[in-house]
């Protein structure tokens, strides 16, 4: 196997898995043709506590320690990416934000300026370039999540008016101009040599709602692309799903290192992006694709219980024997347990436990005299 000798993950904030389709992006349409293109790849619901456990450790939504860690099961002890390339080596974080400094442990060089632009961010990190030897290097562009977010609470008068698409949309200029500005990253790659020895992944960190924003039970919030070019990376080839845990376990088994974390929540080294792995074969468990349906039907059912007991409070009480684990072994591992995941021991387990509440709740709620 070619081994790359660098990696740099770029991130677009909040792409939309319909981007590169709908929108004049060219640089990022023709590294697909000279890559490994995942159309959607799944992440964990983008929930972001700012209160409790979660929020007290964490300082951005779940799929980025998710992905740094490679993992569903967050817990002290865990290593994240940075941690796995030896200390000799050089490792950068550059972005417009101090959102992510909770998963910037470890990282030789942080830059987390939220007074500089997206233009800013690509240039110093082609200074970074120049001037050291980076080994690893997460360069994210914060400005497409940004407008997204604005865009969310637009006035009627607007001609995006919850529409990402919609004409003027500062969304798609942001997505746009960081198309243009991986161009210049890349173009600065080759011209010094570095393109060809450079491991490239460009994705985000989470998806975007067309209404704009990231809203957990919205199924475009939970996917986005992902595109992975360099060495030893095939060409032209799609693959039909990815999960954002993979992501850490890939990288570290196409630079020759281990992954940082092995339990029951990590992600697998999907071995198919190689031009050396033929990809007839290639199925997935979709783990996360599941576990986002999972919570999103919980929330609904919860919420219909919860209205029968209004009128029933037979069903108020269903809530508390589900919240205290009364009628089942384990509770539902829904987000405000997120932290607790882990206890189910391996995901595909902690799938099977939140179904069987589920078809509790189902049941529950289908009993005559329940008119929810």
């Amino acid at each position: 196997m070619n081994k790359p000798e660098n990696v740099i993950v770029f991130f677009i904030d909040g792409l939309h898995w319909k981007a590169p389709a709908r929108l004049n992006m060219p640089v990022f349409n023709s590294l697909i043709k000279e890559g490994t293109y995942i159309e959607q790849s799944h992440m964990i619901m983008p929930h972001h506590p700012t209160v409790g456990e979660y929020g007290r450790i964490h300082s951005s939504s779940f799929p980025n320690p998710v992905l740094q860690e490679g993992t569903l099961f967050i817990k002290r002890g865990n290593k994240m990416l940075q941690d796995i390339f030896p200390s000799n080596q050089t490792t950068a974080f550059i972005v417009n934000t101090k959102a992510y400094t909770s998963v910037s442990n470890g990282f030789t060089i942080n830059i987390h300026n939220p007074g500089i632009t997206d233009e800013q961010v690509v240039k110093q990190s082609i200074e970074l370039l120049h001037e050291y030897d980076v080994r690893y290097f997460r360069i994210h562009l914060q400005t497409p999540g940004n407008e997204g977010r604005f865009l969310s609470y637009t006035t009627p008068d607007k001609s995006y008016y919850r529409n990402i698409w919609g004409e003027g949309s500062p969304y798609v200029e942001a997505v746009e101009n960081a198309d243009m500005l991986l161009g210049v990253l890349t173009d600065d790659l080759k011209r010094t040599g570095k393109w060809e020895s450079t491991l490239l992944i460009v994705t985000s960190d989470h998806g975007q709602s067309e209404k704009g924003w990231h809203p957990m039970v919205d199924k475009d919030s939970v996917i986005t692309p992902m595109l992975f070019a360099g060495p030893s990376i095939a060409k032209g080839r799609r693959l039909s799903y990815f999960e954002h845990t993979d992501l850490t376990p890939t990288i570290a088994g196409l630079m020759g290192l281990e992954q940082p974390n092995k339990d029951g929540g990590a992600g697998m080294f999907i071995k198919e992006v190689m031009e050396t792995i033929d990809t007839p074969a290639f199925q997935h468990p979709a783990y996360i694709k599941t576990i986002n349906q999972q919570l999103n039907d919980f929330n609904a059912l919860r919420a219909r219980v919860m209205i029968a007991g209004e009128t029933d409070s037979y069903y108020s009480s269903l809530i508390s024997y589900l919240e205290n684990e009364l009628l089942t072994p384990e509770p539902f591992y829904h987000q405000d347990r997120f932290l607790e995941w882990y206890k189910a021991g391996n995901t595909a387990h902690l799938i099977e436990a939140n179904n069987k509440i589920l078809e509790q709740m189902r049941g529950e709620l289908s009993k005559p005299g329940n008119n929810d």
